[in-house]
């Protein structure tokens, strides 16, 4: 246990120091923060861990530490253990003027007040204890040294600490709430004492960021550490200087100067006869260098000069630029001037208020200047409550007066709108036009490209010359990163003031909506870099130029606004963002143009395309049949516009398996456009490549693939061999390829889509993460999986980068990735990644979307292929269910999932439970693709395979021969899903064969050429 624990402010740190070392030179021990405190410590326990097991806590009064409300827990923990005194727990050493009050004042106190050196030392040890043991050597008196001590050394290297001396100077005012600017403190002292030749450093920032506090702050530690003996001179750089400086050696050091000379040459004497010891002579508020060049000291050792300026400065000084306050200091600082001399807490800065506290930080910006005018507002007005303060600001803004007034006592004379004033009256004009753009542009980073797109007509260095000479010089905008910069929120308030009264105010704002459109419609559809990253950035503008257009009174332009602002959260997979921003888009132009306007279709699309995302094809159908017949009526049956609408519903369709409806459309979509465009329009590309898709999915492979050839034609003749539309329809056709067992074919179309994609968009764009996929899958039915796993975990990695790691597209990813995994029996990697797709799709398409039933039969299949059956058929349940709500009973996904679940029972046995799922299954999958679609054969096959096991062999034997022919028609022999569904028939036939059961049988040549040749092979073995 400690004999001592020193409790201090930390203006009276050299007290403290100096009180510490004599009572350690005495032979007693001590705690104080400047020595035990180290960094990476919570400093909240080590003081509670300080002061409960010290025997006794020196309190080392001040009118700054009785002002403290951080010391008054310290004191109040010893008074607490002794209140009477009997013990001496609590021993209050007074060290500057301070009248005492409340609990302190009956407490006897040892004064040091005006106290020499060697009598404060005798009075402290003799106040402590008669039995003393006296230091073999006093420490230097600090007016008898060479130079003053460092008080930011580490523990083992620090100097015996000065006795507080009495060093000329005539600092300012400073304030006693000096908070969050420790580690500045030491940074600029550290600068101060680099070079042995006279050290300029000069610390600057915008205006109210506390440059001339700190610069006060530090002068006024450094004198009580004795740190430069030779005086500290304090200059007014907006008055005259040189008769400031003749006053200073006048009054502070009594030199005797004629004033029959030239103020030059009295200036000259003074820096020539000044008293030996290190110096530190400020210039505070500079203008511009020259304007203090002349008076400078001499180029001398002893001499150390700190500038406060708004500028930055180039050689010979040094910048030291500081920057708002954090968060957490800002809150700190506010409440420490709101409090300031009331006892007891103040309501207002309850838990309950925490929240409003942190947004009222947030909105002042975090800015000195404007958390003390604010804070000292709230301790005049101690009746006012933090949100009638809030709603004050935010109904009258920069005017409001708790920004305006400032108090007497304060450093800083003058409120936040006249501080701004000073460095808007040093710019030029073009400057203060680039100043009122900027304040258009959220409070966010703000890309220079788009700035610069603002000024079409203006030579792009000469924008910049304005940006990095005038606004970054003045610290009036901040650089955040390469090409990106921002404004502090409260000068974004001042410039848009300023704005709001220049002549080209309307023409700035169109030029600024014109510019933020155009980015936006780019990023979303070739961005340059991630798509995430871009549209991210674009968020905030984008929706600066919504406000702007609310208050235009222009609603059409709100509405158009509002719904590409849907667009930039609809691209990043944030549906629930989008979809009342689109709502409200569609509202507003019903309401503006009418319910029949081609707008209003067009709200109704982009509204559609959401919810067909979704998944919420119910919704989204009335939306595109209502889409379409606006178009007919306002532009005709044969407008191009229609073959949009007709190809989008005829997609909601195909998504809902009802390609029975989807092709007349799609069709009408190809006739409308041959007729407006030409045969060989690039769109007939697109609606041919459509068309074939829904054949595809039909399992017609023959009349898909025509349509793709011509598509892939239409697209090589019209744009070219390295388009991106035709190494789209190179991608399709590999893609119907695969599914038809044909890889060799396929691959070379996939590798030279991706290489032109490449080309095209570069190696990260999210259309080359979808060609990775698909040449992945490839490899995969080849199990070539040394080649396809490296290209999955590419196509992830560019997803994530450029779509987020919650897109709904990097569940698809990650799903492709499991895949891989599952084929190669990787069971215990593959399992986290369908969880993943799973949780992704829940988050960001809701429980019920048809892509969740996917990701569950794959999961379950997993725990299938594992025999975990307990946990595959709630999965494959619920995959069901889902399929049945959200795509109807007659949707080949809702077969599936029967034909899943119908498979688990069999393997578990429960035949009388899984055939009526497969008959189901199959008479879906004959309605909705036709008995000769190869899903169906699937089907059959696992139908003939729970026959088999059952024994029921004159069942099982037509569904197999069915399946096959059906197959090997449209797959070819050597498909595998042919090679599969071939063995399931042998394995079946030599069952027939060990069971002596052939004469149930049919005579089909097949069964009967493939019985003989078994048998042949069963005689012979």
């Amino acid at each position: 246990m400690k004999d001592f624990f020193v409790s201090y402010n930390r203006h009276d740190r050299a007290w403290a120091e100096w009180i510490a070392w004599m009572l350690e030179e005495a032979g007693y021990t001590t705690v104080i923060q400047a020595w035990d405190f180290r960094a990476g410590g919570n400093f909240v326990l080590d003081m509670q861990k300080a002061a409960s097991e010290a025997q006794r806590t020196i309190a080392v009064l001040s009118e700054t530490y009785l002002a403290s409300e951080f010391t008054q827990p310290e004191w109040a923990a010893a008074f607490a253990q002794d209140p009477t005194g009997k013990e001496r727990k609590l021993i209050p050493v007074r060290v500057k003027e301070c009248q005492l009050s409340g609990l302190l004042r009956p407490i006897v106190y040892i004064d040091l007040v005006d106290v020499a050196e060697a009598e404060a030392q005798d009075v402290l040890l003799r106040s402590l204890s008669q039995d003393r043991a006296k230091p073999d050597q006093k420490p230097r008196f600090p007016r008898s040294a060479a130079s003053g001590g460092n008080s930011f050394g580490t523990a083992s290297h620090r100097p015996k600490p000065v006795f507080p001396p009495n060093i000329p100077s005539n600092l300012p005012l400073t304030s006693a709430i000096f908070v969050g600017r420790d580690d500045e403190l030491e940074r600029l002292h550290t600068q101060l004492q680099t070079k042995a030749l006279t050290v300029i450093s000069a610390v600057s920032g915008m205006g109210g960021i506390g440059k001339t506090e700190l610069a006060a702050q530090y002068a006024l530690q450094q004198r009580d550490m004795g740190t430069y003996p030779g005086g500290i001179c304090w200059l007014r750089a907006r008055e005259d200087l040189s008769t400031q400086i003749v006053l200073f050696t006048r009054s502070q050091l009594g030199l005797t100067i004629s004033e029959d000379l030239e103020l030059a040459e009295q200036v000259s004497l003074c820096w020539r006869n000044w008293q030996p010891g290190e110096t530190l002579v400020v210039f505070d508020d500079v203008q511009q260098y020259q304007d203090i060049a002349s008076v400078l000291p001499p180029q001398r050792s002893q001499f150390r000069v700190l500038l406060t300026t708004r500028l930055t400065l180039q050689s010979p000084v040094q910048n030291f630029e500081i920057k708002v306050l954090s968060e957490e200091k800002a809150i700190e600082l506010l409440r420490a001037f709101a409090t300031q001399g009331r006892a007891g807490n103040d309501p207002r800065f309850s838990e309950a208020n925490a929240d409003l506290e942190k947004q009222l930080c947030q909105w002042l910006g975090c800015l000195p200047l404007g958390l003390e005018l604010v804070g000292r507002y709230l301790a005049r007005k101690p009746d006012t409550s933090l949100e009638t303060l809030w709603q004050r600001l935010q109904d009258k803004r920069l005017e409001a007066k708790a920004l305006k007034d400032a108090a007497p006592e304060m450093t800083a004379p003058l409120g936040v709108t006249a501080a701004f004033e000073l460095s808007w009256e040093v710019l030029d004009e073009p400057a203060r036009r680039l100043a009122a753009l900027l304040s258009l542009f959220a409070l966010a980073e703000i890309p220079w490209t788009l700035v610069e797109a603002c000024y079409p007509e203006e030579d792009v260095e000469d924008i910049e010359d304005l940006r990095d000479e005038s606004l970054l010089n003045l610290h009036l905008l901040e650089r955040i990163g390469e090409g990106t910069y921002q404004l502090h929120q409260l000068l974004r308030e001042f410039f848009a003031a300023k704005r709001e009264q220049r002549a080209e105010m309307v023409e700035m704002k169109q030029w600024f909506r014109l510019v933020v459109l155009e980015a936006v419609k780019r990023s979303t559809e070739t961005p340059e870099r991630s798509l995430l990253a871009e549209t991210t950035m674009l968020l905030p503008h984008l929706q600066a130029v919504v406000q702007l257009s609310e208050t235009s009174e222009q609603a059409i332009d709100v509405a158009i606004d509002l719904a590409w602002l849907a667009n930039l959260y609809y691209s990043q997979g944030r549906y629930e963002e989008a979809e009342p921003l689109y709502l409200r888009a569609l509202e507003i132009s019903k309401e503006q143009l009418g319910e029949n306007h081609p707008d209003v279709s067009n709200r109704l699309n982009n509204l559609a395309s959401l919810y067909h995302s979704q998944g919420r094809y119910e919704e989204a159908k009335p939306l595109l049949l209502r889409a379409l017949e606006i178009s007919k009526e306002q532009l005709g049956e044969n407008h191009p516009d229609i073959a949009i609408w007709l190809n989008n519903l005829a997609g909601l369709h195909r998504s809902q398996g009802r390609y029975e409806e989807a092709e007349p459309l799609l069709l009408r979509a190809l006739e409308i456009s041959k007729e407006q465009l030409g045969e060989n329009h690039p769109d007939i590309a697109i609606w041919l490549n459509n068309l074939a898709e829904l054949y595809r999915s039909q399992g017609r492979y023959g009349e898909a693939e025509l349509l793709y050839q011509q598509a892939l034609a239409i697209s090589e003749e019209q744009l070219g061999r390295n388009h991106l539309q035709f190494a789209a329809s190179l991608h399709n056709l590999a893609n119907l390829y695969c599914l038809q067992g044909r890889y060799k074919e396929a691959e070379p179309l996939l590798l030279r889509a991706l290489e032109i994609s490449k080309e095209q968009l570069g190696e990260n764009h999210p259309d080359i993460a979808t060609k990775l996929h698909n040449l992945a899958s490839l490899y995969r039915s080849q199990e070539r999986y040394g080649e396809a796993e490296p290209l999955l975990l590419r196509a992830l990695e560019i997803s994530e980068e450029r779509l987020g790691e919650n897109h709904p597209d990097i569940a698809t990813s990650v799903n492709n990735l499991a895949l891989l995994y599952d084929s190669q029996g990787r069971y215990e990697e593959t399992e986290p990644l369908y969880l993943r797709a799973l949780a992704i799709s829940k988050e960001q398409l809701g429980e019920n979307h048809p892509d969740i039933a996917t990701w569950l039969h794959n999961l379950a299949g997993l725990y299938e292929l594992q025999r975990l059956y307990e946990k595959a058929e709630p999965l494959y349940q619920q995959a069901l269910t889902i399929s049945e709500e959200q795509l109807g009973e007659n949707h080949p996904q809702f077969a599936a999932s029967l034909n899943n679940l119908a498979n688990l029972y069999r393997s578990q046995g429960r035949y009388e439970e899984a055939e009526p799922l497969h008959l189901r299954c199959l008479a879906i999958q004959r309605q909705a693709l036709g008995e000769n679609h190869p899903q169906f054969a699937g089907s059959l096959n696992n139908l003939a395979n729970l026959y088999r096991w059952q024994g029921r062999c004159g069942e099982a034997e037509p569904l197999f021969l069915r399946a096959l022919a059906v197959l090997f028609n449209h797959l070819g022999t050597d498909h595998p899903n042919s090679q599969q569904v071939w063995q399931n028939f042998q394995a079946f036939l030599w069952q027939v064969i060990r069971a002596e059961q052939t004469a149930q049988l049919s005579d089909h040549p097949v069964t009967q050429d493939l019985l003989r040749q078994m048998q042949m092979e069963n005689d012979n073995a």
